[in-house]
This record gives C-alpha cells, sequence and structure tokens, in this order.
C-alpha cells in the first residue's frame, strides 16, 4: 500500500486487506506478521486521512505494555510517518485525529458509545473476545468508511470471532485472510531457530502455535498436526486425478455433524495430494450444489460416496443438482477406524500432503 507520503511493503498473503471492506481479518500462527500489516495498515490510514481515529482493542487490557502502541510507535518510525505524537496512553496522529488502546471488559453499553465517531478499530488476539464485547462492537464502530479489523491465532471453532468470520455465514462486505510464516517475506532466523525447536519437542503443540490450526483436543488421534504439516505443499505438482468426496451427514439440524466434502487428488509423481475441504451444515439441496460447484472448479474426474452410507440417497440428490455428472461409488466393509488406519500410514511415510 502506498499513499502521497508513505510506502508500506506488503507480503503478498495479505493483498486482500488493501482493498476498503467493513470487516478484516487475519488469522493464523507464529511469525506471520499479522500484528506488523494491521500496526502498518493503521499508520498509513492516519497518514493517508488527516483527523483518522482509531482504537485498538483487546478483550482485556490490563497494562498498556499489553497492547499494540510500542509496536505501532515503531512502525511510526521505520516509515518515518510524520505528524505524530505518542503520548502515555494514546497517540496523537496526523491533522488533530488519534490512537487510543483499551480493554473491552472497561466498556457498558452506554460507554461504549464514545468510540461512535472512531474510523476504525483493531482488534488484537480476537480469539478471546467475548460474544458480548462482539454484539456490543460491532455496531458501535459507524462512521462512514470505518472498518473493523481483526487479528488472531485460531482456538476453537466455537470462538465468537471464528463463527462470526468463518463461520457458513460470514458478514458481507468482509475480507479475511489466512496467514503463517511461511508468507512472512522477514520471517527471521532466530523465530525459524524457535519453530524448528518447537516442531521436535512440541509436535503436539506445533500445528496450533506455528501454522494457526486450532487447539488440539483429541488423545490418541490417528492424525496429528504434526504429521500434517510436515509434509504440507505450497502448491500440487502435475495432478493425473483429481476427485471430490462426499460424506453426507445423517440430519441437517443446527447440532448435526457437518456434510464432509473434499477434494484429493494423485500427481504424476505417485504421491497423494489433499486439495481442498470445503465441508458445510446445510440442507442435501445445499451441500450437493457445494460438491457440483467444487467439482467444475477443480475440473474434477468424478464424485466419489459411499453406496452403503445413504449412497441411494447421496446419489439421488447430486444427479438432482447434475443429471449427467460422473458417480463412482464404493463399498465399505469395515469400520471407519479400520480403514482410516492404512491411511494414516501413508502420512507418516510422506506420501501425502495437504496444499
Amino acid at each position: 500500500m502506498s499513499s502521497s507520503v508513505l510506502r508500506i511493503e506488503t507480503p503478498e498473503a495479505f493483498e486482500p486487506l488493501l482493498l476498503p471492506a467493513r470487516y478484516k481479518g487475519a488469522h493464523g500462527g507464529r511469525g506471520s506478521a499479522k500484528s506488523h500489516f494491521f500496526a502498518g495498515q493503521a499508520v498509513g490510514r492516519c497518514v493517508g486521512k488527516p483527523r483518522t481515529r482509531g482504537v485498538c482493542i483487546r478483550e482485556v487490557q490490563r497494562d498498556l505494555k499489553e497492547s499494540a502502541k510500542l509496536l505501532i510507535e515503531d512502525k511510526i518510525r521505520s516509515l518515518g510517518a510524520p505528524g505524530f505524537t505518542p503520548l502515555y496512553s494514546e497517540i496523537k496522529t496526523p491533522g488533530g485525529g488519534l490512537i487510543i488502546f483499551r480493554g473491552m471488559q472497561d466498556y457498558t453499553a452506554d460507554s461504549i458509545k464514545s468510540l461512535e465517531g472512531f474510523d476504525f478499530v483493531w482488534v488484537e488476539e480476537a480469539h478471546t473476545l467475548s460474544e458480548r464485547s462482539l454484539e456490543l462492537l460491532r455496531p458501535t464502530i459507524r462512521a462512514p468508511g470505518s472498518e473493523l479489523w481483526f487479528s488472531w491465532n485460531p482456538v476453537s471453532a466455537s470462538d465468537p470471532i471464528d463463527q462470526f468470520l468463518r463461520g457458513e455465514k460470514p458478514p458481507p462486505n468482509s475480507a479475511v485472510v489466512q496467514v503463517n510464516w511461511r508468507d512472512n517475506p522477514w520471517f527471521p532466523e532466530e523465530l525459524e531457530q524457535e519453530r524448528l525447536h518447537d516442531l521436535e519437542t512440541k509436535p503436539d503443540r506445533y500445528g496450533h502455535i506455528w501454522e494457526g490450526d486450532y487447539e488440539p483436543v483429541a488423545v490418541g488421534a490417528i492424525w496429528t498436526r504434526q504429521t500434517l504439516n510436515e509434509h504440507r505443499r505450497s502448491e500440487a505438482p502435475d495432478l493425473e486425478r483429481i476427485v471430490v468426496s462426499v460424506d453426507p451427514a445423517i440430519s441437517a439440524e443446527s447440532g448435526s455433524d457437518e456434510h464432509g466434502i473434499t477434494v484429493e487428488a494423485k500427481g504424476r509423481d505417485g504421491r497423494g495430494y489433499v486439495l481442498d475441504d470445503v465441508s458445510m451444515k446445510g440442507s442435501p439441496q445445499q451441500w450437493a450444489e457445494r460438491a457440483v460447484a467444487t467439482y467444475d472448479r477443480y475440473e474434477a474426474d468424478c464424485i466419489v460416496i459411499e453406496r452403503n452410507q445413504g449412497g441411494d440417497m447421496c446419489r439421488h440428490t447430486l444427479k438432482a443438482v447434475r443429471p449427467n455428472i460422473r458417480i463412482v461409488e464404493v463399498v465399505a466393509t469395515r469400520g471407519k477406524h479400520v480403514r482410516t488406519e492404512p491411511i494414516s500410514a501413508l502420512y507418516s511415510l510422506g506420501r501425502v500432503s495437504h496444499v
């Protein structure tokens, strides 16, 4: 991003967040430069639009040392941004604006009205944001062209921010990116050593810390985060076969399991690749439409279903969306746990990669 005064280098993974949007989110693990990106955006916005008012929010902020204040001040210095005056508890910005730093738990339904004229809010560690805080904050930031920014390392799909920005129905006019250490062109050697140490000594926690995965909860899982991440690829090689696999849930109630819809491929190198997971909750019509759309997007060879797990229903539902779509039925003769073990072994041998 550039303005008449500043030129801010932006990693490619963050580029979708450079366009105007009401909601902007960046989630991922350590070393991804999420905080540096939003700190730079705060400085750039204040320079490009004098009198800008911004607030940096955490769910709980006991001390300014817990805030992004020092990081933003460092950005001001490194960018040579003019017109800023750092004070003890806030930063005065060009043209008479300011950036303040607050904890959401310090606000009530009445006191939060003081933020109504602010132009942007950046919520740090947004995975800790409560449902109440999110409900208070969203309608409060209402100035014309105002934006709400969120950065976080996901803990659980049930976290309010994940449900809001990564759930089935994210809000309109939103942009969300996943970023990790490999997306940071300035990832320092010191952090690389830390990452490798955690990969070796904390395999159960590595995926959450560095890859932005949810916190591990399963004990004795057939797949581990370490196995998934060790052989991850940024892009797939030449592929000779692509399939979409569909495993519908028994029901479409709010508490039902997701309908499993994934994309797998065999590379010309003989290895397996998992290209996408577009699983969802919803009606049979909705999952069938998504499966067919995914089939088209990846130019897949077929859709694979289980004959003895609702196969007739699954076939009829898919054919109702597209009568001539190619469907391959497989028969499961053993329990799921037994069937998954040889596939898990291929992962352990490094013969399957998630892209």
